[in-house]
C-alpha cells in the first residue's frame, strides 16, 4: 500500500504552478497509489480558499476509497474568519489535517497567529502539517520545538524535512519532540536512511508535493537501504496510524 500524505490541487497564486485532477489520476494509475490527502495549492483570500477546499471536497465524496483533504486558510485571516473555515473543513467537510505554510502566508509558527492553527489542530484533534526548508527564517524547523512542546497532544508533520539546507534541524527537533513527524519530499535518501534507523520508521511519511515527483519519492524509498517493515512505516503505516485513516482506506493493516 502506498499512501500520499502531500498532494495539491488547484491554482497556485504564490508560485504559479496548477495542479490538476488529471494529474492525481496519472500519478496513481501510473505508481500504483493508493490513498492521496489533498490541500488546496497556495492562495490568500478566503473566496479563493474556500472554493479549493470545496474542490477537494467534492473529489473526495466522489471518491472517499482514494482520497482525504486538508485545510490551508491563510493563518493572518481574522481568527473568527479562520475559525469558521477550519471548522467547516474538518467538522463538515471530513477533512483530516490543516497546513501552515510559513513562506507562502509569511507565518512565524511561534508567531500569534502561528499557533492559532495548533490551538485549531489541537481543538479539531487533526494533525498539523508545516512546510519547511525554503522560506528562511519562518520555514526553519527549529520553529517546531517550542510549539511542539507547548501542544504534546498534537501531532506536526515536518513537510520536506527543512529540504536539504536545514535538515539538520529537523533531526535535531525531532529528537526533541516526540510529537514531530515528517513527510521525507525532497529530502535526501541517506539522510532518511539514518534518522529511520534513530529515530523510528514511524515517525516518516511518503508524499510527492507534484505529482509528477512520484517516481522520484518512490525511487528514494527503494533504495536508501531500508528494510521491507521500514518502508512499508513510511510508504503508508505511519500515515494511518498519524492521520487516523484505518476507516477510511479499503485494505489497511492494522
Amino acid at each position: 500500500m502506498i499512501i500520499d500524505v502531500h498532494a495539491h490541487l488547484g491554482t497556485d497564486r504564490v508560485f504559479d504552478e496548477e495542479f490538476t485532477e488529471r494529474e492525481q489520476w496519472d500519478k496513481i494509475e501510473n505508481f500504483g497509489i493508493d490513498f492521496t490527502i489533498l490541500q488546496p495549492a497556495l492562495v490568500h483570500t478566503l473566496e479563493e480558499v474556500k472554493a479549493q477546499h470545496d474542490a477537494i471536497a467534492a473529489l473526495v465524496r466522489s471518491h472517499p476509497d482514494r482520497f482525504a483533504g486538508m485545510a490551508n486558510p491563510n493563518p493572518h485571516l481574522p481568527d473568527d474568519v479562520y475559525e469558521a473555515e477550519v471548522r467547516r473543513c474538518v467538522e463538515t467537510l471530513g477533512f483530516v489535517g490543516i497546513k501552515l505554510h510559513t513562506s507562502a502566508h509569511a507565518v512565524n509558527p511561534t508567531s500569534r497567529d502561528g499557533r492559532k492553527v495548533f490551538e485549531w489542530g489541537r481543538r479539531l484533534g487533526v494533525p498539523v502539517m508545516v512546510h519547511t526548508g525554503a522560506g528562511i527564517p519562518f520555514a526553519n524547523p527549529s520553529h517546531l520545538i517550542p510549539v511542539a512542546q507547548s501542544y504534546p497532544d498534537v501531532n506536526i508533520v515536518i513537510a520536506h524535512c527543512g529540504m536539504m539546507v536545514l535538515a539538520g534541524e529537523t533531526h535535531i527537533a525531532m529528537q526533541a519532540c516526540p510529537n514531530l513527524y515528517a513527510d521525507i519530499t525532497w529530502t535526501g535518501g541517506f539522510l532518511i536512511r539514518h534518522w529511520v534507523r534513530e529515530l523510528g520508521a514511524e515517525r516518516f511519511m511518503f508524499g510527492t508535493d507534484h505529482a509528477d515527483n512520484c517516481g522520484t519519492e518512490l525511487a528514494k524509498v527503494g533504495t536508501s537501504d531500508l528494510t521491507a517493515e521500514e518502508q512499508n512505516w513510511l510508504l503508508y503505516r505511519s500515515a494511518l496510524r498519524v492521520y487516523g485513516l484505518q476507516d477510511r482506506v479499503g485494505r489497511a493493516e492494522s
